[in-house]
């Protein structure tokens, strides 16, 4: 094979979600620099953007996957206010954010200064019925821990039983996480998922302990600014970050419903391979799931591959429900609840979109959104969109009484698409990074590093074009399709 002399920098990005598109932004921002680079996107669906897809359905805007991302977390807003979306920017409706525990069928309220699980407030610990007088005790208790270092990894589960007792893991550990990552907190890393508190343990003793002086740290930091939102959002829904993305992206460049079906090294170059050709590039970003690229790698580094594959994913099904408003008014408390696996139910939480994100429900209108699948529930993406509607709307009048019918129901499904950082991942992604260090041209992204939400996406594509780490010059071609 010759390779005529060209300077070109040639990047196949391999998945259109978040992460790659992060990516491309980067690189087309150093092509309209000057730089002599050029990029191909290729995503095997439809259309781009991944699980950010938001719908007008009745003049309410609803979502089909994320609703927000973390605020704390800069790199969506930043990007965002980058695109020129500032001002389109939103914070969460905090003046209603009261979140429920579902107990023995009884929406519980959380109590005021639980911080993730951790009580700083000593009163409504006590006066709350979430918890039996038994754990309580053993939150008080939990002050007098002595600093202590973790050796190895352990479960979520494992640990916060070790602070607050089996209770705690049942009624908040287990339903928050479930919320964000489709599983129950014994499947999941604690140094991954909680690294916070792995410092707090080891510098205090006590997360009761570590919390309060971070509080305290919080609020002389915060002192004469006001609170930021928990959430953010963007006015005409998460969809927006895409479709502003796109807009500064080459067409030229977007290749959808154009799956990668082999990669492998040629020379100092990577060849890609679809369906209708294959091509030579200087580097290559995945921004697909881990299990994705581990298919695509495993000729080129077969140990990659299997650490890759082992990352394991839930599914999930987000229902969408419109009612009128004064049909479950006063039935529709705060921002939602969850569901503790021993409640027995098929629904993991429900949000109450009109209360969280007001602006989103047109005039009269209620949005609903109910959450199955995670880990334990992979069958309900096999239920028909009838039978998703149906359970979410009888769990929802045994637990709230919403009797009514909703004047619309958008179902989604989400095959493997959240992360499950189990224990020892931390462990797994070092040795991920470590093998990609001897792949020249390869970069990995996505939400299976060290963060699951939005901006975790955003971070981790933007440093892919940063540890490609192009060479300074490399020849190229395309080869004819076959």
């Amino acid at each position: 094979m010759t390779y005529p002399n060209c300077v070109m920098k040639r990047i196949a990005i391999i998945g259109g979600g978040t992460s790659g598109l992060a990516a491309a932004y980067e690189l087309d921002k150093q092509r309209r620099a000057g730089a002599a680079i050029e990029y191909s996107v290729f995503e095997s669906a439809a259309h781009l953007g991944g699980v950010l897809v938001s719908e007008r359905v009745d003049g309410c805007l609803i979502e089909a996957g994320p609703d927000s991302f973390l605020t704390e977390k800069p790199w969506a807003a930043a990007l965002c206010r980058e695109l020129g979306l500032g001002d389109q920017i939103i914070g969460s409706n905090d003046n209603q954010r009261r979140t429920f525990i579902l107990v023995r069928n009884r929406l519980v309220e959380m109590p005021d200064g639980l911080m993730f699980m951790v009580p700083t407030r000593l009163l409504p610990t006590v006066l709350t019925p979430l918890f039996s007088w038994t754990t309580k005790l053993r939150m008080g208790f939990e002050l007098l821990h002595r600093p202590h270092t973790l050796k190895g990894d352990e479960s979520v589960a494992a640990f916060v039983a070790r602070h607050f007792g089996p209770e705690v893991v049942d009624r908040l550990a287990d339903p928050l996480l479930s919320g964000i990552y489709g599983a129950d907190s014994d499947k999941l890393s604690v140094r991954a998922v909680l690294p916070r508190f792995i410092e707090m343990e080891r510098k205090y003793g006590s997360l009761t302990k570590g919390m309060l002086v971070a509080r305290r740290r919080m609020a002389e930091m915060s002192k004469g600014k006001p609170k930021p939102p928990l959430f953010s959002s963007l006015k005409q829904g998460m969809q927006q970050m895409v479709d502003a993305l796109l807009e500064r992206l080459d067409p030229q460049s977007l290749h959808t419903g154009e799956p990668v079906t082999g990669l492998r090294r040629d020379g100092l170059a990577w060849e890609v391979t679809t369906a209708g050709r294959r091509e030579l590039y200087d580097g290559v970003i995945f921004g697909t799931p881990a299990h994705a690229a581990a298919a695509l790698l495993a000729p080129t580094d077969p140990a990659l591959a299997a650490d890759l594959g082992a990352i394991s994913y839930s599914s999930s099904v987000t229902t969408n429900l419109i009612f009128r408003h004064a049909e479950i008014a006063g039935k529709d408390p705060g921002f939602g609840f969850l569901v503790p696996r021993s409640e027995g139910r098929r629904m993991l939480a429900c949000t109450f979109v009109h209360n969280k994100f007001p602006h989103r429900a047109l005039g009269d209108r209620a949005i609903v959104r109910g959450f199955l699948g995670g880990l334990r529930d992979q069958q309900a993406l096999a239920l028909t969109d009838q039978q998703i509607v149906q359970t979410i709307r009888a769990e929802l009048r045994e637990i709230t009484g919403i009797t009514a019918e909703p004047l619309e129901a958008r179902v989604y499904r989400w095959n493997r698409a959240m992360a499950q950082p189990s224990p020892g991942h931390l462990e797994r992604v070092a040795r991920i990074e470590a093998a990609v260090e001897h792949l020249p041209g390869l970069a990995l992204a996505g939400n299976y590093f060290r963060g699951i939400g939005v901006p975790d996406c955003v971070r981790t594509g933007q440093e892919a074009v940063r540890k490609v780490g192009l060479p300074t010059s490399l020849p190229q071609t395309q080869l004819a399709a076959r």
